[in-house]
């Protein structure tokens, strides 16, 4: 999934998408803990994407706090 892609979905959408993604590859590492190398390359591509969102939901959050005026620093 592209970045762009990723940047178009709302929150909610990202959360959804990042909790199958994760027993995804909860399942795919389990086929491969039993010896079965095929989902290797889906493996890394799932693990890039969510880090991708993880990313976008980051970015985020770190410009809603400024907006809502949450100030960091020195108190």
């Amino acid at each position: 999934m592209k970045a762009e892609k990723i940047r178009g979905l709302d929150t909610a959408e990202l959360q959804i998408q990042l909790r199958e993604m994760s027993d995804q590859l909860f399942r795919l590492s389990f086929q491969m803990s039993m010896g079965q190398m095929e989902g290797l390359k889906k493996y890394r591509a799932l693990k890039k994407d969510r880090a991708r969102m993880l990313t976008t939901l980051a970015e985020r959050e770190q410009n809603a706090a400024p907006a809502s005026g949450v100030k960091a620093g020195k108190e």
